[in-house]
């Protein structure tokens, strides 16, 4: 993704803080949307590993992308985090609107 592709899901999203050790995703939940982390570091328990995002980092988009809608890994907050929530609707009109945006964020679940 890039610096504009995130700039343009937090202009359509709705920003809102997460208190550290808050669980933002549970594995196998219905993918309702995603997230873009504006501030703060979040773990990702997937089954291929766990891995750290922080600031700039899109999480969540993977669930858009699958057959059957639903999430792949859980998400925790290990710090306040500040994210912008882009709801699933308005992530499959911007990729409509634009496939070279959808291309990048399909390219961003792997």
């Amino acid at each position: 993704m890039t610096p504009d592709d995130l700039r343009l899901l937090e202009t359509v999203g709705v920003p809102s803080k997460v208190a550290a050790g808050r669980v933002l995703i549970e594995h196998g939940q219905p993918g309702t949307g995603l997230y873009v982390i504006v501030e703060g570091t979040v773990i990702v328990e997937a089954p291929e590993g766990t891995r750290e995002f922080g600031a700039g980092s899109v999480i969540g988009e993977r669930a858009l992308f699958t057959p059957e809608g639903r999430r792949t890994a859980r998400v925790r907050a290990l710090s306040e985090v500040h994210v912008v929530a882009v709801d699933r609707n308005q992530v499959e009109q911007l990729c409509a609107a634009d496939e070279a945006f959808a291309q990048r964020l399909a390219d961003a679940t792997s």
